[in-house]
């Protein structure tokens, strides 16, 4: 009778009500129509117990210079331009000789530190909570889950110096960080996880820019799988670190491309922020901070340059 009920309703329904859902389709928690995903535990209380954590008002500026020599993911690159317009040849505008310089940036969004947004990462074209890349993808960026919906990110940040428990100055390329290492990491450090977290790791492996460039990008240490689930089951709002993809890199577990980023933005809607420069935290041992992120609000791009501060 059920098989004979849905083919019934198959014969009666429109096309666009009988398609099937998307495959490995994860619907959003906060309803059918969210967009910002993790960022709806960014509460006004969260935020309060966060400025509470500033003691000594010591800020952090988290991201890293950005030029044309700066390594990026594959087919990526950055060049700025100066242009002193109606200046050639030594020209100047008016009688006061006034001149000026305008800089014009011919670059990928996900160079530098950046935001991934939720919906930068999808599943054979599905994006977090369903959305298919038909539907929202043009050439002039995504009509849904685009960086500008997103709202600052205020809350407390907690960064986990794993350089330490390996004891390496630069963690090896290839290393899984297990949900049992964080958990040692965390009891040394004197802290516990909380909902709305921003999680960054410290690797070293910004040490290796300008120096071994071909090896920072090649290999990364990182979170697995298994990690990966347990943050996102703590109700982390972000998580991220010194490397350029947040995760383990290759995939020792397959040939799965990026799974755990996948995971992460797709399936659960937590942001992924690349390139943070921890080192001057982990220096000073301010384990836990308050993690303040207004990114730049360009309509349609689904990751974005951002230069967090850590406030202490």
């Amino acid at each position: 009778m059920k098989t004979l009920t849905k083919l019934a309703l198959a014969a009666v329904l429109p096309l666009a009500m009988q398609v099937a859902p998307a495959a490995d389709c994860h619907p959003s928690s906060y309803g059918p129509n969210d967009e910002i995903g993790a960022a709806n535990l960014l509460t006004p209380e969260v935020v309060r117990q966060a400025v509470g954590l500033v003691k000594t008002g010591k800020t952090y500026p988290l991201a890293v210079p950005v030029d044309k020599n700066l390594p990026a993911f594959r087919h990526r690159s950055f060049r700025l331009y100066n242009v002193q317009v109606g200046q050639q040849a030594g020209k100047s505008l008016g009688p006061n000789k006034f001149t000026f310089n305008d800089e014009l940036v011919n670059a990928w969004t996900g160079v530098g530190t950046q935001l991934n947004g939720i919906g930068h990462i999808g599943i054979d074209n599905v994006y977090y909570n369903g959305n298919r890349a038909a539907d929202f993808v043009t050439i002039d960026g995504v009509t849904k889950l685009g960086v500008e919906k997103v709202p600052p990110i205020v809350t407390r940040g907690v960064v986990l110096d794993m350089t330490a428990y390996y004891g390496k100055t630069i963690v090896p390329g290839g290393t899984e960080f297990s949900v049992a290492d964080i958990q040692s990491v965390l009891k040394t450090q004197g802290i516990t996880l909380r909902k709305a977290d921003v999680v960054l790791f410290n690797t070293g492996w910004l040490e290796l820019i300008g120096k071994d460039n071909q090896q920072f990008l090649e290999v990364e240490p990182g979170i697995g799988m298994e990690a990966a689930k347990w943050l996102a089951d703590q109700g982390i709002v972000a998580f991220g670190g010194d490397t350029w993809a947040s995760e383990v890199y290759p995939n020792p577990h397959g040939k799965d491309e990026f799974p755990v980023n996948q995971y992460m933005l797709a399936k659960r809607g937590i942001y992924n922020l690349e390139l943070i420069d921890s080192r001057a935290l982990v220096r000073d041992k301010a384990w836990e901070f308050l993690f303040v992120l207004g990114q730049p609000l360009y309509v349609g791009s689904t990751q974005v340059n951002i230069n967090p501060v850590a406030i202490r």
